[in-house]
């Protein structure tokens, strides 16, 4: 009975948490029965839902009457009704400006600074501080607040102090109104000291103007030698560097008295001076500092006197090293000074945090001066190459040090991005810790393998970079048009430790949560370590034997990093195995779909059947193609439709699944346009030009129509690659929830079907068009690789026999160049890209248009010869994975189409022939993830209408992305009746009866 005991019944409902629930109004109902309940707890239980409703339904007729009836409560409610509509107000700041009567609810809710209960009048003070973003210069309210900053109640006069902070920071008025005032209470006698510390932080917002900033800056610097204690030191140092960060003019000044409190004897003074340093070295004022304030600063280490000093003084130099400007200053000027201070930080080997701190800055030195080529680095690359693999080994072996550990490498990281040579050591440092019988921490171990992976992910771009624009080439190398020679990826060298840790990991009786998920790391780096390359057996033994020991779960995760990388008879064995054991439809025919993905591309790489692989996989390198081109087309169109069917099978509405589905139709599309090339090919031998082609080329003008059927059907398989490219190209435009992988994956299978295309025109054309542009060489391994592919199709080009343009053929030599592209798109492993998997960011619109019919089969009924408006709301809702969106939204476009769906009459035919179709378009900019639009749609009288509401998105580059709902309705246009009826037009034959007759 213990877990029921617990158990807390509401007695409303939360149905508005779910996503299928539509209606706004019912919830609000429910929660207005809630406020009307006769029990507080049951009304401040109604109170506290208010915020999630207007994160769900942020429409600003529902927010302004919620707020209107919350003031209502504020007003005659008890005061632990006012705290939680005081709450409410300060989660919902981002709604606050949808109030569409906010002056409505300003008198309604200062109503209560007439109360004779001084904490009513402190709620209210802080309920108007709460919404101060949309109220900034309401007079009343700043006469309020000056008036109780004078009253003798402690909690009123806060609450005073906390409005003020409030508007101080929307209204310039109120700022410079407040200062003297603020002033005056500071140097007063009879103003107790906690309030005095609580005024003081109010002085940080007074940058409206510069005479203002400059009155309380000189106002701050006489309290300092007046106020000598330690707590306003530290408050007034605090709000002077705010002060000085937002007007920028008073850094300089600002940096001289930090420089000279330095030398103060209290720790916590020197700790809140160097956290003003650190701030002020942030990017937007950092370029203010005076050279002369770095060197100051630099002579002023010796003043720290512990680890926690340190690592902040520290902090300001790396803020300072990640500046171009200032970085190239502590090179030139201050290396030396800065070497002599590191060196003596990574020498205690007591203070890791420290240490691993000065490191960092070492690297970042080193990083920009390998990039920029300032100066000579190579006195703290030898410092670096002293101390790395030290630090390395001591944070990794205890948990403390998880922090230092993952500073370390991430520097280390940094640093191999400048210099290869140096990368390669550190790529044995990282491997070597997996390669020992250490038991590290599993945090620690976690970071260490995902250190392997960025530097595995470093090494495989400049193995597939084939461009030097890139700066990973050598810079004295000639520029040639042959493909730069592969680097060497070291991490590859070190496949065995990888290997073997993974092996002990699977082996271990032991598998925790984190283990699991180092399992992976290591799976991920095995596959991407292996990209390309054809899979040893002792890799395929470990993963067999992953799938042996571990759970579903982790499984799924590892065959999906292999299909990600290329790796598809992996994949596939994964995907067979697992797919038998879930009990979830759903799930089931999903990871049937992924399996017969991967047979499919298995049969195209390998040109071998997964189930013959199964039984007969080759030790070391993959075998020969037992299958012909023709026959491994086939088969994997054909698994390509049953994965398309078990894909179907797998949505839902609430999963639609529309990217997977989409793009299987795209891949399927391209191997029958591949497929018919091959046929092409076959068919030259047996269809041979007929006697005639001569005489039809010379009339048709098109001398290549001489070769006969070969020369029609290259250029029909060039319209079928064409329509691949623009289906990409449309597939790209609806993704904009997608990561850059995936696009970068789309844009360069886009440029492969037009590469292809052009290599196909300049056969069959006589002067084909302008080859086409690739716009991106990949900045991820697997694209990377996937346009390397496109490079060697484009070396392919060269085999071409070079001909006039006026002389051309079409030979077997031809079609052999096109046959060996086709081998190249088959053999090289496609890469699924990353959205066909996760979706790690949601924008979802949802509209509600206006007038509605009262059913789904009636139309709207318009009088004649009247306009109909159309008023449309939507709200944007936003989900993500990851700390910062990949994409956010600017503006949305409205897009109305209106079409005739019923035939006019004959006469209004010739009267107006152009009005039966009317487009309208309009770009509405959300506010506070609300948008609104209205369009007035002629409507010519008589007839039913088709209107179509489209929605396009743009985002912050004013990229227009072909995503968004789609809203249609019919509107039927009544008769005038007032309007005499056409009269019929008589045919021809019955005018020229009557006249016959009579």
């Amino acid at each position: 009975m213990a877990h029921l005991t617990g158990t807390r019944v509401s007695m409303f409902n939360e149905s508005f948490l779910n996503d299928n629930e539509h209606d706004s109004n019912a919830v609000l109902m429910e929660l207005d029965k809630g406020l009307r309940s006769a029990k507080q707890g049951i009304q401040c239980e109604a109170i506290v839902r208010f915020p999630r409703l207007f994160e769900k339904y942020p429409f600003p007729i529902l927010i302004n009457s919620s707020f209107i009836k919350l003031a209502e409560f504020f007003v005659s409610g008890s005061n632990l009704l006012r705290f939680w509509v005081l709450r409410v107000c300060q989660q919902s700041e981002n709604h606050l400006d949808k109030i569409l009567n906010i002056d409505n609810f300003v008198r309604r809710i200062f109503m209560v600074m007439h109360s004779n209960d001084p904490v009513a009048r402190a709620l209210l003070l802080r309920t108007l501080g709460a919404v101060s973003r949309v109220i900034p210069e309401k007079p009343q309210v700043h006469h309020a607040i000056r008036r109780a900053l004078d009253s003798h109640d402690t909690v009123e006069v806060e609450a005073a102090i906390y409005a003020s902070s409030c508007f101080a920071a929307q209204s310039s008025s109120f700022a410079i109104s407040m200062c003297a005032k603020i002033s005056d209470m500071i140097e007063s006698l009879q103003v107790p000291v906690p309030m005095k510390l609580l005024l003081i932080p109010v002085l940080r917002h007074m940058h409206h103007d510069a005479n203002t900033a400059a009155l309380v800056s000189k106002l701050c610097l006489e309290l300092l030698p007046k106020y000598p204690a330690q707590s306003f030191v530290v408050a007034i140092i605090d709000t002077l560097t705010q002060l000085s960060a937002r007007t920028l003019v008073g850094v300089p000044g600002q940096l001289n008295v930090l420089l000279d409190f330095m030398q103060d004897l209290r720790t916590p003074v020197r700790i809140q001076v160097l956290r003003s340093f650190n701030e002020l070295a942030d990017k937007q004022s950092v370029n203010a500092w005076p050279k002369p304030a770095i060197g100051a600063l630099i002579n002023k280490f010796n003043l720290c006197t512990n680890g926690a000093e340190q690592f902040l003084f520290l902090s300001i130099l790396l803020k300072l090293s990640e500046c171009p400007l200032t970085c190239q200053h502590l090179l030139c000027e201050h290396r030396d000074a800065l070497l002599r201070l590191c060196n003596e930080c990574i020498s205690k080997l007591d203070d890791y945090t420290t240490a691993t701190q000065a490191m960092a800055v070492l690297a970042a030195l080193l990083a920009f001066g390998l990039k920029k080529q300032v100066a000579q680095v190579d006195d703290i690359l030898d410092m670096v190459n002293l101390h790395m693999e030290g630090l390395l080994f001591c944070t990794a072996r205890r948990a403390e040090f998880n922090r230092d550990l993952r500073r370390v490498l991430t520097y280390g990281i940094r640093i191999t991005q400048a210099n290869a040579e140096f990368g390669a050591d550190f790529v044995e440092m990282v491997t070597n810790t997996l390669g020992d019988n250490v038991n590290y921490p599993p945090n620690n171990l976690q970071l260490i393998c995902e250190a392997a992976v960025g530097l595995c992910e470093h090494f495989q771009l400049r193995k597939y970079a084939f461009s030097t624009a890139e700066g990973l080439e050598d810079d004295a190398a000639m520029e040639t048009n042959e493909p730069a020679p592969p680097k060497p990826n070291p991490m590859l060298a070190r496949l065995p430790l990888i290997l073997y840790k993974l092996n002990k990991l699977v082996d271990s009786e032991e598998q925790p949560e984190q283990l699991l998920r180092t399992v992976e790391i290591l799976s991920a780096l095995v596959c991407q370590t292996t990209m390309g390359c054809y899979l040893p057996l002792e890799v395929i033994h470990c993963f067999e034997k992953c799938i042996a020991r571990v759970n579903c779960w982790t499984l799924y995760r590892i065959a999906r990093t292999a299909s990600r990388y290329g790796h598809h008879y992996v994949a596939a064995h994964i995907y067979t195995k697992v797919s038998q054991i879930v009990i979830s439809d759903h799930m089931h025919y999903f990871l049937v779909a992924l399996a017969q993905i991967s047979q499919a591309e298995c049969i195209l790489n390998y040109g071998l059947e997964y189930a013959y692989m199964r039984d007969n996989y080759a030790p070391t390198e993959a075998p020969e193609p037992l299958l012909p081109l023709m026959r491994r087309l086939e088969a994997a169109s054909n698994l390509y439709q049953q994965a398309l069917a078990s894909m179907r099978a797998c949505s839902s509405p609430q999963h639609p699944c529309s990217f997977q589905l989409e793009y299987l139709k795209l891949r399927a599309q391209f191997l029958q346009t591949l497929h018919l090339a091959v046929t092409v090919k076959n068919a030259q031998v047996i269809v041979p030009p007929p006697a005639i082609a001569g005489s039809l080329a010379q009339n048709s003008r098109d001398y290549l129509q001489k070769f006969g059927h070969v020369t029609n059907q290259l250029r029909k398989l060039v319209k079928s690659l064409k329509a691949c490219e623009e289906t990409y190209a449309r597939l790209y435009k609806s993704s904009f929830d997608a990561d850059n992988v995936t696009l970068e994956f789309l844009e360069v299978a886009e440029f492969q079907c037009a590469l292809f295309a052009h290599i196909i025109e300049s056969i069959c054309y006589a002067t084909p068009p302008e080859p086409p542009v690739f716009l991106t060489t990949g900045n991820h391994p697997e694209t990377r690789f996937f346009a390397a592919s496109c490079q060697r199709m484009e070396q392919m080009q060269k085999n071409l026999p070079q001909e006039p343009p006026n002389a051309k053929t079409i030979s077997n030599r031809h079609l052999d160049v096109i046959i060996a592209l086709i081998e190249i798109i088959t053999k090289t492993p496609l890469c699924l890209p990353r959205y066909f998997f996760q979706i790690l960011q949601s924008t979802q619109i949802k509209l509600s248009v206006s007038p509605q019919p009262r059913s789904a089969t009636e139309p709207v009924i318009v009088q004649s010869g009247s306009n109909l408006v159309i008023k449309v709301e939507g709200v944007l809702q936003h989900f993500s994975k990851q700390q910062k969106h990949f994409r956010r939204v600017d503006s949305v476009q409205l897009s109305l189409t209106s079409q005739l769906l019923t035939p006019r009459p004959g006469n209004e035919l010739v009267k107006s022939p152009n009005n039966d179709t009317v487009t309208l378009n309009q770009i509405v900019k959300p506010q506070r993830d609300f948008l609104s639009g209205s369009f007035l749609l002629p409507i010519s009288s008589g007839g039913q209408f088709q209107v179509t509401l489209e929605t396009f998105v743009v985002d912050e580059h004013g990229i227009t992305w072909c995503t968004g709902p789609k809203s249609s309705m019919v509107v039927r246009v009544l008769d005038d009746p007032t309007k005499p009826a056409a009269a019929p037009v008589a045919s021809t034959s019955q005018t020229a009866s009557q006249a016959r007759r009579y």
